[in-house]
């Protein structure tokens, strides 16, 4: 079904990331209206010129989501530019580190937290009242919202909080008919992946990469445009009776 977003507001924090962008991108080619968020102003500018978009269909926003005034503000741009909210994507992450839980520092455990618990809450708070009913909200989790591993004590804890949170939003908003859901990928054929693998590697003593193929039943990473077409069924119409779910997008790693 071709323009399946068409004249939809959709929302997208981590918006410059690997997933933000490609789907951001696919969004736009199915006729939203997308604001794009991120931290990094130069990165937003270089994923909005590659997106694909116009200035009447395509605006970014640099903002911290894990600063209510910030959100506040995203929230407020959005509506300004485009009208109501049809779609919020939080897709803000960030990774931390790998270590003992005797070693694990504790600003970095915060850290994380804040930006996939904190940051998704506060997405939610602010955006809700200017949801449209029957609108869509996506949380990026991932596999390791569902798994665990040795060390990765931030990461892990903020993903499997994520799905909490998703639950009581989903409970909450279904009278107003908007569909609340988590997304996890397994691992991303992406910067952001590599730099993970990369600090595993150090602690499991061999390549983090090739360790996760090794598990991944289909042998490999996902790639970004991939998760964007799971953004995108979650975001139309097609998963109009989707709610309160967790969709997988791992090549079977969770099994």
């Amino acid at each position: 079904m071709p323009n399946q977003m068409h004249g939809k507001v959709c929302v997208i924090t981590g918006g410059a990331g690997s997933i933000g962008a490609a789907s951001a991108k696919l969004l736009l080619q199915e006729g939203a209206k997308v604001m794009i968020a991120d931290l990094d102003e130069a990165a937003l500018k270089k994923t909005a010129a590659g997106a694909g978009g116009d200035n009447l269909r395509l605006a970014w926003c640099a903002a911290d989501v894990t600063k209510s005034d910030q959100v506040k503000g995203l929230v407020a741009r959005t509506v300004q530019s485009f009208g109501k909210i049809d779609v919020l994507f939080s897709n803000a992450g960030n990774f931390g580190t790998v270590a003992p839980v005797t070693d694990y520092p504790e600003d970095v455990f915060d850290a994380v937290l804040a930006v996939h618990v904190k940051g998704a809450f506060l997405c939610a708070k602010h955006a809700v009242p200017h949801i449209n009913d029957g609108g869509s909200i996506i949380i990026t989790s991932s596999v390791a919202g569902v798994t665990g591993d040795p060390g990765v004590y931030g990461y892990i804890t903020a993903k499997h909080a994520q799905v909490g949170l998703m639950r009581v939003l989903a409970k909450e908003l279904a009278g107003r008919n908007i569909r609340v859901n988590t997304l996890h990928p397994g691992p991303v054929d992406n910067q952001f992946q590599l730099d993970v693998e990369r600090k595993l590697g150090e602690v499991i003593g061999r390549d983090g990469t090739q360790f996760f193929n090794d598990i991944i039943p289909m042998h490999r990473h996902v790639r970004p445009d991939e998760v964007a077409r799971s953004v995108l069924y979650l975001a139309s119409d097609a998963s109009s009776f989707t709610t309160g779910s967790l969709l997988m997008v791992d090549g079977g790693m969770s099994i």
